[in-house]
């Protein structure tokens, strides 16, 4: 493996979390390539399935900002896999609903998702694997937490 890491020094935390980042993406996006979808439409599908929130607020959840909130669901309503309704108190709004085409693509999108996962987390030693996770969850909710708007101390979603 390539290594940003100086010689005399401890590995590159920020190369490392960001090479393993991009593999995983990477990974993602092919996997949900097969069924039509991006990573950016699964989770907003995946937010939009708990139902009653605006178009607005599933953006935030999963800090997508409103230009390509719109491209997105564009695109999710054309592949009828989501529709925009209307909010009945506020005019401006639209309430996000997943179609019934569209939880098909998302069941079977969370399995594809997991599989990745539990691929990747099987190739740790057992004992490993939730140490792993707590320590990563532990960082973005402590040092990390507050380091953008979109970072997980700061939204509710994705």
């Amino acid at each position: 493996m390539t290594s940003c890491t100086p010689a005399d020094g401890p590995p590159d935390l920020l190369f490392l979390l960001s090479w393993a980042s991009h593999a995983l993406q990477t990974e993602h996006a092919a996997g949900l390539a097969e069924l039509g979808i991006s990573p950016r439409a699964h989770y907003v599908l995946a937010q939009a399935r708990a139902g009653d929130l605006t178009q607005r607020e599933i953006g935030e959840r999963c800090g997508v900002d409103k230009t390509t909130m719109v491209v997105t669901l564009d695109q999710l309503e054309r592949a009828g896999l989501a529709e925009r309704r209307p909010v009945p108190t506020d005019r401006r709004a639209r309430m996000v609903a997943v179609t019934p085409a569209g939880e098909q693509v998302l069941s079977r999108a969370q399995q594809v998702v997991r599989r990745i996962q539990d691929d990747l987390l099987a190739t740790l030693p057992e004992q490993d694997r939730e140490a792993f996770l707590r320590a990563l969850l532990a960082l973005l909710s402590g040092p990390l937490a507050n380091t953008s708007p979109y970072a997980p101390g700061n939204r509710s979603g994705c």
